[in-house]
């Protein structure tokens, strides 16, 4: 039993240490802040101006904060409302800040060249000056740009730009439109109104998040980045699935080790009474016992259907808008995973990580099934 002890000591000893010695190496001044609720996180690499230190976020990251509670991005053609953050991802999502709501416009004079930021994907847009009204071609005119003796219209479609340009619309503006999704193909755009989707190079911070571990400076004297696992933000999400998953361990190490304390008393009450054990005993050859992987494969894990939160937030069941796993509320673009016997939601990241320890969905228990390989043609 003091063996056994020790073991067990030394398993959470190597665990708590190893990630506090790395979180040492981060910044502890630094925590998390948002301007108002259900606007978005703030953290490293970006900062709040006049609520967290110039130490805790990188240079060109400065977000602020209205006088309405709204987050606020200033690039060098103007200000933008930052919508949602991924950091694991390393995109954020942007729309206008004009009161006047004409995002083409402020389109018009995007420029991204004195930002750490680009395009994640983006479309070739054409504006198009027309003297005549459009409606009856099923073509929606940019509303903002347009007055009562003309008609501003905006497309990608080279079919749309072909009938236009034959019809003796004017063009008078060709620009790069960066869009939220890499395939999308629309034939007119109405108002340019969705958000801008933007990704940042440097720092390089998205492998670190997706180990549930946050960013930051290792030192205020230099811009070198490390990774921490034990920050004032809070316990990472692999921390915590490990504890989760690692609650059973204990239990049964004290099992293995009670029953080692049984079968040697009875063994010892045998020899005492030289009774010898029956025949059958001995001719049986004891086996170590082995601890085997409970998770699923990694087919079975990437075959689950994957969401990708909208606005609305609408999910298969309509009680579901905080991650069982990490306990964190569901943001808007944030990615979720369905397992498909149960319909229970998780983030894709947290249940990727449960799911490869442990066969079981964390809500209900239920063993969602294996992947078998399909067979292969002959």
């Amino acid at each position: 039993m003091d063996i056994f002890k020790a073991l067990l000591f030394l398993v959470f000893f190597l665990l708590f240490f190893s990630s506090y010695s790395v979180a040492e190496t981060i910044n502890k001044t630094c925590i998390s802040a948002a301007c108002g609720r259900g606007e978005p996180v703030i953290r490293f690499p970006f900062r709040l101006n006049n609520r967290q230190p110039q130490s805790c976020g990188y240079p060109g990251f400065t977000l602020s904060c209205d006088s309405t509670d709204q987050t606020v991005l200033e690039l060098p053609s103007g200000k933008f409302i930052v919508q949602g953050i991924d950091y694991s991802t390393q995109e954020l999502w942007i729309n206008d800040y004009d009161p006047n709501n004409c995002l083409p416009k402020k389109i018009l004079s995007l420029n991204l060249s004195g930002s750490p930021f680009t395009a994640s994907y983006s479309q070739q847009f054409t504006f198009f000056n027309c003297s005549f009204d459009y409606y009856r071609y099923n073509l929606n005119p940019v509303a903002c740009l347009s007055g009562q003796n003309y008609t501003v219209l905006a497309t990608s479609s080279v079919r749309v730009f072909n009938f236009l340009l034959s019809s003796s619309c004017n063009i008078f503006a060709s620009v790069q439109v960066p869009v939220d999704w890499p395939f999308y193909q629309p034939i007119m755009s109405s108002d340019l109104g969705d958000d801008l989707r933007l990704t940042w190079g440097k720092p390089r911070c998205a492998k670190c998040e997706k180990r549930g571990a946050h960013c930051g400076f290792k030192s205020n004297s230099s811009l070198e980045i490390g990774c921490s696992y034990g920050h004032q933000l809070g316990i990472p999400k692999s921390a915590r699935i490990a504890v989760m998953v690692g609650a059973g361990v204990p239990a049964l190490l004290c099992s293995v080790g009670l029953l080692c304390v049984v079968c040697g008393k009875l063994k010892s009450s045998c020899a005492r009474n030289n009774r010898p054990l029956p025949e059958y005993n001995s001719t049986i050859t004891p086996h170590e016992p082995t601890l085997t992987a409970g998770g699923l494969d990694m087919v079975t894990i990437e075959s689950y259907p994957k969401i990708v939160l909208g606005e609305s937030r609408r999910l298969p069941k309509p009680d579901d808008n905080t991650c069982p796993i990490c306990l964190c509320e569901y943001k808007p673009k944030e990615t979720l995973k369905t397992i498909p016997e149960c319909l229970h939601c998780f983030h894709a990241d947290c249940v990727d990580e449960w799911l490869r320890l442990n066969a079981s969905c964390p809500v209900c228990r239920n063993s969602p099934g294996r992947s078998s390989p399909e067979p292969q043609d002959s």
